[in-house]
């Protein structure tokens, strides 16, 4: 199969399904394959690695937007994404990023961590009680998607009554993500982009009101007291991104992640009674299933790439998911192996676009797998997970569990055992 051919399979259903088959192809022509005259694709983790740190590299900007999506500004949901810190490159880019850091330091980020806990215990509380009757439960509707959205609105100020209004409007949004997109698919993405808006939009004049102690406030009041430097479309773009980004990332690593650790009984005990052991499952989580997979770069000027020359102005297509897999960096990369030396995944990117998340993506999945696998010993899948068709953002769609009620009745409470020597 030819490098073209491949790309075509993994734009498909199936292909966006289960994209790692692909991968493999593309990387059996090398690091780096020239799909076009000034298009390439990466599946290496090296070359990828170096092309998100090097600041030659940047996305696309309006110049290019122009050119290649015109009209894009009549798009909500384009227009939206292009004015946020996602979708611009320095200065731009590095003023946006400031003004919002404060609030994911990693002395922050710590702090949260009983708030994570006490959230993730009241989910799975509700879990038990409406396994009671045997049933099958959701875990994204009860689990992944509740705690990560909990958090992130949390930290913006977002009331709780309003959190379920989220999901179906991001999962609209970030269909504007994926590499191809269809005039239908766009039209369910301005959508979501109008009404995402307009909540802001709310949001940000109560807070002008009635401040808070919230990022929400934070951002109004740069804006209001100086705006150049946060302007009125950049604050309700940016204001979106960080709620959509804080919590789709970290729905799909916990969907991704348990059924990995539901179909590795052993792995999974050890976790259980090691939680400290949490940190390095979460890295080879985050490796093997990534909840990213792709993202782009454009060339600002001409380069090479793994022995390949690169004309100014091309674009490189980066596979994470790929990346991740690559058995040059990670000996048999298929296999899922929490002991592995050395795990850096690129599944949060890396260089000036590393995502302002990551830490407390990584932390809510560090409390919630040890604590699911504690507090639900008889955890299991009841039936087949539903993947979402989606490339850029990989997870379920539902995933139905079942629990032994006797099981968790048993363990509530139990403390975790010693650390082993070697496990």
């Amino acid at each position: 199969m030819d490098a073209a051919e491949a790309l075509a399979l993994l734009m498909s259903r199936q292909g966006r399904i289960d994209p790692y088959p692909t991968y493999e192809r593309l990387r059996a022509h090398g690091p780096v394959v020239q799909a076009g005259p000034v298009f390439f694709v990466v599946t290496g983790y090296a070359e990828a690695d170096e092309i998100l740190r090097d600041p030659q590299f940047g996305v696309m900007d309006d110049e290019l937007r122009d050119q290649f999506l015109p009209g894009w500004r009549d798009s909500p949901a384009v227009a939206s994404i292009s004015r946020s810190m996602l979708r611009t490159n320095p200065p731009d880019h590095s003023r946006m990023r400031r003004l919002a850091a404060g609030a994911f330091t990693p002395r922050r980020i710590a702090a949260m961590r009983d708030v994570v806990e006490a959230q993730a215990g009241e989910l799975i509380d509700g879990i038990v009680a409406r396994s009671r009757a045997g049933e099958p439960v959701d875990f994204m509707a009860e689990f992944a998607y509740p705690l990560p959205v909990g958090v992130i609105c949390a930290l913006l100020g977002v009331p709780a009554a309003d959190r379920p209004l989220f999901r179906r409007w991001a999962a609209d949004l970030t269909g504007v993500l994926e590499p191809e997109i269809t005039p239908a698919e766009l039209a369910v993405a301005d959508r979501g982009a109008t009404e995402l808006r307009d909540y802001f939009a709310e949001l940000v004049e109560a807070r002008r009101r009635a401040p808070a102690d919230d990022l929400t406030t934070a951002l109004v009041q740069v804006h209001d007291t100086d705006g150049d430097r946060l302007s009125g479309d950049e604050l309700l773009a940016n204001l979106v991104v960080l709620l959509v980004a804080g919590f789709e990332t970290t729905t799909n690593l916990l969907g991704n992640g348990l059924v990995v650790l539901l179909d590795q009984p052993r792995e999974a005990r050890v976790l259980r009674e090691h939680p400290e052991f949490a940190p390095a499952y979460v890295e080879e989580l985050l490796r093997h299933d990534s909840p990213v997979q792709l993202t782009t770069r454009v060339s600002a000027a001409a380069t090479s790439w793994g022995g390949v020359d690169v004309p100014a102005g091309s674009w490189a297509l980066l596979l994470l998911g790929a990346a991740n897999r690559d058995p040059r960096r990670y000996p048999e990369p298929e296999r899922f192996d929490p002991w592995r030396p050395q795990v850096h995944p690129l599944s949060f990117g890396a260089g000036p676009h590393y995502c302002l998340g990551a830490g407390l993506a990584r932390l809510e999945a560090q409390v919630a797998f040890p604590l699911l696998l504690r507090r639900l010993p008889g955890l299991a899948l009841a039936g087949r997970p539903r993947r979402r068709t989606r490339l850029t953002l990989r997870g379920y769609e539902t995933l139905p569990v079942t629990i032994d009620t006797q099981a968790t009745a048993a363990h509530r409470g139990t403390p975790a055992g010693a650390a082993p020597g070697t496990p």
